[in-house]
């Protein structure tokens, strides 16, 4: 069932439009500010070193968007919407597996971002794992169909 190309073009398409959205969301903090870092949940000394016009909020905001639109590519190329970029199957699977640990490994997290609240934690969470699960559904997919 999971090596049926509609099945991993599916999975692949969504893990691709979520984490698409997921860095628009990060890039949306670097024009908006403190604001949106509030709204998304980094914190208030985040957030108010953006309203201090300090580089560090910015900065992480632009990285952790790279690293999420250079993962929705990996998506698309998975779901051959894209042509394939260089091992894509591998990266898939590490990229599945980092969200799912995102997902269940909050409790160990939570220690470093003492400012989030529990429910910053389990929405952020809950995203993570349906974003895991889709990239290894399309990850192991593509395993078999090879």
């Amino acid at each position: 069932m999971l090596n049926e190309p509609k099945i991993i073009t599916l999975s692949l398409s969504v893990a691709a439009a979520l984490t698409a959205v997921a860095a628009a969301l990060h890039f949306s903090c670097i024009f908006i500010g403190a604001p949106a870092f509030r709204f998304l949940g980094a914190g208030e000394v985040i957030a108010k070193m953006a309203e201090r016009g300090h580089w560090y909020p910015s900065f992480i905001a632009f990285v952790i968007g790279i690293v999420l639109t250079s993962w929705a590519a990996y998506a698309l190329s998975g779901a051959g919407v894209t042509p394939r970029l260089p091992l894509t199957p591998y990266a898939l699977f590490a990229i599945a597996l980092i969200f799912l640990f995102r997902a269940v490994g909050f409790p160990l997290l939570k220690s470093a971002f003492p400012e989030n609240s529990q429910t910053f934690w389990f929405v952020t969470s809950g995203i993570c794992l349906v974003i895991g699960l889709a990239f290894l559904i399309g990850a192991i997919g593509l395993w078999r169909d090879s």
